[in-house]
């Protein structure tokens, strides 16, 4: 029977937070006022380590700025944020933990609550054909309008887009023989406790302190 591996990828495969280093990067470069949206930027990071993040406000913060460039110029900038700040944390130990899954024939998912069109680009370079992320909406021609289809993929949301995908794939949870998923966050723990492998994975002090007291492993994957 086929196993399940199912990844967050901020701080569980990355050692960075993809979508605040991206909000990082507009500012570097000049894309966005660098005070304004730095502020909200740092703003909306706290509210989500302490785990109080409205995901929809920040949905919306975040589409709002991408949908001000036109799909080229984002498409480019992109391109340079992989090169600048993604390729360089794309580190050996969580390719290789991958890799045990795919040899192992599991089948893996990356499920993020930052949008599809950060994170896209990111799986692929890790060579996970499978994401679940938030969907920003596109007009026509490929642009972004800053709105956001569907419902956010982070926190129970996470158990809801994990079992819509698996029903579009014709197995359910219960249909796979051991069921994995690794993740850091605190805000995970919905989907860590619905799978038969939770993994807290370079965890916070509240994913750690949680997963200690049920039993769960940690694995210090950056920090060995």
């Amino acid at each position: 029977m086929k196993n399940l591996a199912l990844f967050d990828l901020d701080h569980t495969l990355l050692p960075i937070d993809s979508d605040y280093e991206w909000g990082q990067f507009l500012v570097r470069i000049g894309a966005v006022d660098p005070v304004e949206f730095k502020r909200s930027n740092d703003a909306f990071f706290a509210q989500y380590q302490a785990g109080t993040l409205d995901p929809v406000e920040y949905l919306e913060f975040a589409l709002g700025t991408l949908a001000r460039f036109p799909r080229p110029q984002l498409d480019a900038m992109h391109a340079q944020f992989m090169r600048e700040v993604i390729e360089p944390a794309l580190l050996p130990q969580a390719r290789k933990l991958l890799q045990d899954h795919l040899d192992a024939g599991d089948l893996v998912c990356i499920i993020t609550a930052t949008n599809r069109f950060v994170t896209a680009p990111i799986a692929k370079a890790l060579g996970v054909e499978h994401l679940i992320a938030a969907v920003p909406e596109e007009d026509e021609h490929g642009n972004l309008t800053g709105k956001l289809l569907g419902s956010p993929t982070s926190g129970p949301g996470k158990v809801t887009h994990t079992h819509a995908w698996l029903e579009q794939i014709g197995t359910p949870l219960d249909g796979f023989g051991r069921s994995h998923f690794y993740s850091d966050s605190h805000n995970d723990i919905p989907l860590l406790s619905v799978v038969t492998h939770p993994v807290a994975t370079n965890p916070n002090a509240a994913l750690s302190a949680h997963a200690t007291s049920l039993g769960w492993p940690l694995l210090q994957l950056f920090n060995d």
